[in-house]
């Protein structure tokens, strides 16, 4: 197996240059590929930020790449749970903090637009101290 950068699934997703989409390509589809949840994160804000992929394109794109048969992920219920909670509304940091928090039972943070959405989700409890 191999583990990935972020800049090789960026190039595989947003299929920018041609040379490098065209490398990326034949790696994922041929290689059985590992991505940690920081790769993940980062290509999502990558998409986002650079690409201009949009909070309703994202979520799907993940989960067709992950989707793959040759792509495995770090922790791979958490980041469905993520995926689900960021399709409702949270940010995905927020929903990977919160997905990968396992046994816990409650989450402290100051972010009070992240208080105010995971109420309504079936998520750990939020604090705030």
């Amino acid at each position: 197996m191999l583990a990935v950068d972020t800049n090789v699934v960026v190039r595989y997703l947003a299929r920018d240059d041609v040379e490098q989409t065209d490398r990326a390509t034949k790696l994922i589809r041929s290689e059985q590929v590992w991505l940690s949840k920081t790769v993940l994160l980062e290509t999502a804000w990558v998409l986002g930020a650079t690409y201009g992929f949009a909070h309703e394109r994202l979520a799907p794109t993940l989960r067709d790449l992950l989707g793959l048969p040759t792509v495995s992920v770090e922790d791979d219920l958490a980041v469905a749970q993520a995926l689900d909670w960021y399709e409702q509304g949270l940010d995905l940091p927020d929903a990977l903090h919160l997905a990968s928090a396992g046994f816990t039972m409650r989450f402290a943070t100051f972010d009070r637009i992240l208080l105010r959405k995971a109420k309504r989700l079936p998520t750990p409890e939020i604090v705030s101290p």
